[in-house]
């Protein structure tokens, strides 16, 4: 399953706390997510019982603390952002039982492996802080929030702002808007179907509904206390970091004999209305709807375009129906207000989108998320094909249109269409080779979880390990196509998003940047000041890092946008292989990958590599006078 947004992965880590745990020797190692153990448990009733009845939740805890206990027990998980999950749900049923030792000892686990510096100075302290609170006996509620706020005040006071700034801003949103009614509407939605028609759940919903429960025992009724403190700390300490990229800019707009470079946007399409200046055309096309090139398709003017079953389409941006235009200006608000609630910024739209969600019912969530997913991916791909042609007067933008799922229950995964959509990638590649295309942005990816709980959510594919079995195989398929024909493209170099989920791209067999091909760049995102965002997939196969933090580009229709995310980063390193290309057209991928990687610049660490296209201007500039 294709994913585009970090709207999901936002409000899942806003639920869950991110963990880690060392292993022991001389047991199985686990180097992959397809082989780690499947788990399944019944449900009864409602699968919102266990969000909110202590009895349900006991039941699925105690037979999901024996399977993870033996999990860890039983072999070596490599992956830490894996052991993350299961340490997490760990520390959630020791906190939950009251076994607060058991609980604080994982945290310590945790801060002590956790790479992030801002992840690893921030992780439990909500937790600690209501501990702390617990432990001494109150006469009323009030002095028990009272408490609470104090020592959490003193806990959050005592952390580096310039460090962890944005995940304090993120947490603050967190608080402001997780209720009770948005994760039962949530499951209610997105968990019953598959449960109505199996009566099961996986090992990761079953992890999910255990974090859920414990934040809605224990953490959401603080949410006021909560966002009180952090926004005190933001308002006594904000400062605006220093933003390193405009002074490793380049613009070519003043610059003499530049060659028209094709830039692909393999995306959900773009509105070529936004961007008239940077469009490529096909010469064999014209403008009047016909297919003049007798290739059998229909007008292919500006580029490709596939719908949701990878059929030919002409529209390079999916309509929208009459419905849905009517609703995209609240969809843009909404979406505008989670933005700058995750940047702290005091709006309009961030003041409607507090009030909206506070007081949301259960059964109005499905709609609430399936319009933020609709209006995500209808931007996405004008979003990001302005910051792939910023700069650039040669910059010719190619669509590519993908089109991406946004319901909440999507189609059932089959074989037929596995192999439809990889038939599709090989077309689309074969379409850029065709058409003289020197760079691909790809800000999008897909995992054999993803079409793991794609079967779940519809009840369907058989047990956990039977839909293992089955999405591996369906993903196989993806995999080798989309690997065979970027290899058989060699002139064409490939910039892909790393992810958005704080994870390994490797360990997780993320697709595309999971894969390592010489033309291939993955990318993962820092903020303005090139720090590392809390969300940026990580992992030996990132080559190098861009600015992926509320960065602005147009959406459809012309209006600008921040948006945040390993999709942001990306089109800035495409948008620096367009620069270089549209000065030195001769150049190879090789070349091409030599000069922006090193032109890169690491950190102490050596976890960051920040891209500098000045540096990378200036290496050219040597090649060309050898």
């Amino acid at each position: 399953m294709l994913k585009l947004t970090r709207f999901a992965v936002v409000m899942a880590a806003w639920a869950f706390g991110l963990v880690v745990v060392s292993t022991a020797a001389e047991k199985p190692k686990i180097t992959s997510q397809d082989q780690l153990p499947r788990f399944e448990y019944p449900v009864t009733g409602p699968v919102t019982d266990i969000l909110t009845d202590e009895a349900a939740y006991t039941a699925l805890a105690t037979a999901v603390r024996a399977d993870l206990e033996k999990l860890l027990a039983d072999y070596d998980i490599e992956d830490r952002t894996t052991l993350q999950g299961i340490i997490g749900t760990l520390m959630s049923m020791d906190f939950q039982a009251g076994d607060y030792d058991s609980a604080l000892a994982h945290l310590a686990t945790i801060r002590e492996l956790e790479s992030k510096p801002a992840n690893k100075l921030t992780a439990g302290h909500l937790m600690e802080s209501v501990i702390e609170a617990r432990s001494i006996d109150y006469a009323t509620d009030a002095a028990y929030r009272a408490a609470f706020a104090k020592i959490y005040a003193e806990k959050i006071n005592a952390l580096p702002f310039e460090i962890v700034g944005d995940n304090i801003k993120s947490s603050k949103a967190s608080a402001e808007i997780v209720t009770e009614s948005l994760l039962v509407g949530a499951m209610e939605s997105q968990v019953q179907p598959g449960v109505d028609k199996t009566g099961t759940i996986s090992g990761d919903v079953a992890q999910g509904l255990i974090g859920r429960h414990v934040s809605i025992a224990s953490y959401i009724p603080l949410r006021e206390e909560r966002a009180a403190v952090l926004q005190a700390f933001i308002d006594a300490n904000f400062v605006a970091k220093a933003d390193i990229w405009a002074a490793r800019n380049v613009v070519l707009t003043d610059h003499a004999d530049l060659h028209p470079v094709t830039i692909a946007i393999w995306d959900s399409g773009i509105d070529t209305a936004v961007y008239p200046d940077n469009l490529w055309s096909n010469p064999a096309e014209k403008a009047d709807g016909i297919d003049n090139d007798e290739n059998g398709f229909i007008d292919d003017l500006h580029g490709i375009a596939f719908d949701l079953h990878s059929n030919r389409e002409p529209e390079l941006l999916a309509p929208l129906t009459a419905e849905q235009q009517a609703a995209y200006p609240a969809m843009r608000d909404m979406t505008k207000g989670l933005l700058d609630l995750q940047a702290s910024i005091d709006s309009p739209e961030a003041t409607a989108i507090k009030q909206h969600m506070g007081s949301i019912e259960p059964d109005k969530v499905q709609q609430f998320f399936e319009d933020l997913g609709l209006f995500g991916n209808f931007t996405h791909g004008t979003h990001v094909a302005g910051i792939a042609a910023a700069g650039n007067p040669a910059a010719r933008l190619m669509a590519a249109r993908i089109t991406f799922d946004f319901r909440t229950i999507p189609d059932v995964p089959t074989m037929e269409q596995a192999i439809k959509d990889a038939e599709a990638s090989r077309d689309v590649v074969a379409y850029f080779r065709d058409h003289g295309v020197r760079v691909v942005n790809m800000s999008w990816g897909g995992s054999p979880q993803g079409i793991e709980a794609a079967f779940e959510a519809n009840g369907a594919g058989g047990t956990p390990e039977e839909r293992r079995v089955k999405s591996r195989e369906m993903f196989d398929v993806a995999l080798k196509a989309l690997t065979e024909a970027m290899r058989d493209a060699p002139d064409i170099l490939f910039v892909v998003a790393a992810g958005n989920s704080d994870n390994d791209a490797e360990f997780s067999d993320l697709i595309p940047s999971g894969i390592d091909l010489p033309n291939i760049l993955t990318v993962g995102a820092v903020d303005q000041a090139g720090e590392e965002t809390s969300f940026s997939t990580f992992g030996s196969n990132v080559d190098v890092h861009a600015n992926g933090f509320e960065v602005p580009s147009h959406v459809p229709g012309g209006e600008e946008m921040n948006y945040s995310g390993t999709s942001m980063a990306a089109p800035n390193v495409a948008n620096l292989a367009g620069k270089l290309l549209a000065v030195a057209p001769d150049l190879t991928t090789s070349q091409l990958v030599s000069l922006i990687t090193l032109g890169a610049q690491r950190n102490e660490d050596g976890r960051i590599n920040l891209i500098s296209p000045k540096r990378s201007f200036e290496l050219l500039a040597v090649v060309q006078s050898e």
